[in-house]
């Protein structure tokens, strides 16, 4: 990132440039800077756009060998294409030895580091991974966007907020702007607007219902499994995330026990670090069989919808009861 900010800052640009990761917020947003730099203002004869995997390349290439009209470069976009997982070794010729006056961004949400294009790309010009934000990272920018509208927060609060929005920083930059609009009156924000205005993201909904699950509390566990049908969201959905949660709890268990330490329970089961600490929590207040029986009742619960024995509001219903 800070080699993408140092280009445009010389204007001195290379010819490709690949964005990648999970983090789309700030892809976008590099994507958008390079997009003002490299290109002249409402130059729509020489910035080009292509998304989606059914693109044709062969347009693409002629259409890179071709002159800038009137202008410096010509700027070709390029986005969800998949080509940095297969079929992107015709691209990786081309750019192996371009048009010198035609300039290629890519934005990827995955690629294959393996892949002959990635290699090319890295070789050729720049590749930027923008991963999942730590903690501290996003409670920094939390607090500069509040600051810059002369509001404050605490620490508690701001943790709070990040338990409700996750670690996506488009979907914490809505929540922002709702925060912000909510307390215009107010210097500092309170774990009550936070409460009032934040939409609590359904992974959090089915964290709190394990919860419910672990005490032994029916009745809340079932409140929340409503509370999420309310929020239209469909029964299978939520039977699906339940299993995952159930099978990422087991597999922390079980990391634990060999020695592994939170960052590295982090990465091995897919959660932002600072996440590491809460799941481990959770996962202590289970017994590994007890996990395991739950994953296969999940399992089961499936089938029955699937084999119309059952209809799937009732049969994610009665798991939460079984599984008590």
């Amino acid at each position: 990132m800070k080699q993408i900010s140092e280009d445009i800052k010389q204007g001195n640009f290379k010819q490709a440039y690949l964005l990648y990761g999970e983090e789309r917020y700030l892809r976008r947003q590099y994507r958008d800077r390079l997009r003002k730099a490299l290109c002249g203002e409402d130059d729509t004869m020489n910035t080009h756009f292509y998304e989606g995997k059914n693109i044709n390349l062969g347009e693409i290439i002629d259409l890179a060998e071709t002159l800038p009209f009137l202008a410096e470069r010509r700027v070709i976009f390029i986005s969800n294409s998949g080509l940095f997982k297969s079929g992107g070794e015709k691209m990786a010729e081309y750019l192996a030895a371009p048009n010198g006056s035609t300039f290629f961004v890519f934005t990827e949400s995955e690629v294959d580091k393996r892949s002959k294009l990635f290699k090319t790309v890295q070789s050729k010009g720049y590749a930027a991974d923008f991963a999942v934000q730590d903690e501290k990272t996003l409670k920094r920018w939390i607090g500069g966007t509040l600051g810059r509208e002369g509001k404050k927060i605490t620490e508690n609060t701001v943790q709070q907020f990040l338990t409700k929005t996750g670690t996506d920083m488009e979907n914490i930059q809505m929540e922002l702007e709702k925060l912000i609009c909510y307390c215009m009156d107010k210097e500092v924000v309170t774990d009550e607007d936070v409460e009032a205005v934040c939409t609590t993201r359904i992974s959090s909904h089915i964290f709190d219902m394990i919860n419910a699950i672990a005490d032994k509390k029916q009745k809340e566990a079932l409140e929340l499994y409503y509370d999420l049908l309310a929020l239209k969201e469909p029964p299978m959905r939520i039977l699906f995330l339940i299993a995952r949660q159930c099978n990422m709890l087991l597999q922390a268990k079980e990391l634990k026990s060999k020695g592994h330490d939170q960052r590295s329970i982090a990465s091995k089961i897919g959660i932002p670090p600072f996440a590491a600490g809460k799941y481990l929590a959770q996962a202590s207040r289970f017994k590994p069989e007890k996990l395991r029986q739950a994953v296969v009742k999940c399992v089961e619960a499936e089938e029955a919808v699937k084999s119309g024995r059952m209809n799937d509001v009732m049969s994610v219903e009665i798991l939460i009861l079984s599984v008590l």
